[in-house]
């Protein structure tokens, strides 16, 4: 699956167990508009088998591999290709070198390179430095952050600057709300990623699902 740039994505991170994830997987509307997330905790749980319980419970799925590498970028992009991810994350925190061999590395086996700019002031500095700009680039308000400091806003404000320089997909995390939601669709974000209403399995993880498609226009 390759990703459309005139379409508009939800990206459902999944860092519980892998028995959640199955059970929110099946509750999922078929969607090419979903992109599922094997999240950090997840991967840190069960490896690779993480990526690849997911990838063979909807084998037509874009499958994102949240490895947040800082470094050995090429090892880690192999071992997200060989779990079957369609796309991989690096920090943008992490060594330039290391962000232009996992960009470089992702390109050669055909995944999608992201960027997670989580506690970057200046996204665009980063981006900057590298030899190849990647797929996706992150904007992203982590958990912790948004627990413990509530006036740390999500970077909405760093689209925009973002995309006046550089020609990539953008995606935003950080924000689990339908208005949170909107807001990210309404400052132009291709991806929108959410996790919270999906860390644990319900009867109404579908029907959540299908109501932030409608708002993802």
């Amino acid at each position: 699956m390759i990703l459309d740039r005139r379409q508009k994505y939800l990206q459902v991170a999944l860092n519980s167990t892998l028995s959640e994830a199955n059970q929110i997987i099946r509750t999922l509307p078929q969607s090419d508009r979903i992109l599922l997330e094997a999240g950090t905790p997840l991967i840190k749980h069960y490896g690779i088998e993480a990526i690849r319980f997911i990838k063979n419970l909807r084998p037509q799925s874009y499958v994102v591999a949240d490895l947040k590498t800082m470094d050995r970028g090429e090892n880690e992009v192999e071992l997200a290709h060989l779990g079957g991810a369609s796309g991989a994350i690096a920090l943008g925190q992490a060594p330039i070198e290391t962000i232009n061999i996992f960009i470089e590395t992702c390109y050669e086996y055909g995944l999608d390179s992201m960027v997670d700019m989580m506690n970057v002031e200046h996204p665009i500095k980063i981006l900057r430095k590298l030899k190849k700009q990647p797929n996706v680039v992150v904007l992203h308000r982590g958990v912790d952050e948004e627990t413990y400091n509530r006036d740390k806003p999500i970077p909405y404000i760093q689209i925009n600057k973002v995309r006046a320089s550089f020609d990539v997909l953008i995606a935003i995390a950080g924000g689990d709300t339908i208005r949170e939601v909107q807001r990210a669709v309404f400052n132009d974000a291709n991806i929108v990623v959410v996790w919270k209403e999906f860390y644990a399995a319900s009867e109404q993880s579908g029907k959540i699902a299908e109501e932030f498609l409608k708002v993802i226009k």
